[in-house]
């Protein structure tokens, strides 16, 4: 069945259900996760709206993002070994989440990825987007979607 599962997080209660039902997975089946964290880039023009800031002081705000989400993958690596799944936590540093999640799990051969989706429909999706339905459009990987 599957070898390698990629579960997707951002640490969010969402998303939690998806990396406990992938930690589920893994462990019936005997597969490896690969845990998941994408890191945006700090906004660089006025039109992203971010304020302007020194190398400096960017460098501090994305270690800091980095750091956070150092956290939640560990997190993951750490539940999912005490059920006795093995656990590689990764992070990918990305403008676009959905391409970033594609691409590592091309890169770790995963053979399913596993992520959550709010659901959201009509205006709220066109305004907010879906990188689920990003990831789902563009992957030639199974995706197992839970909300």
């Amino acid at each position: 069945m599957y070898q390698r599962i990629l579960v997707a997080t951002d640490g969010s209660t969402l998303s939690k259900k998806a990396v406990n039902s992938a930690i589920e997975l893994a462990a019936s089946i005997g597969a490896e996760l690969i845990a998941l964290k994408v890191i945006p880039r700090y906004p660089q023009s006025y039109f992203e709206g971010s304020i302007p800031l020194s190398a400096d002081e960017v460098a501090k705000v994305e270690q800091h993002w980095a750091d956070d989400a150092r956290d939640v993958v560990d997190g993951v690596k750490a539940l999912g070994e005490k059920k006795g799944v093995k656990v590689k936590a990764i992070l990918s540093k990305a403008d676009v989440v959905s391409d970033a999640l594609i691409a590592a799990a091309k890169k770790h051969n995963a053979d399913l990825i596993v992520m959550a989706s709010h659901g959201r429909k009509g205006i709220k999706r066109m305004l907010l987007g879906s990188e689920t339905q990003q990831v789902l459009t563009h992957s030639h990987i199974p995706v197992l979607v839970l909300r």
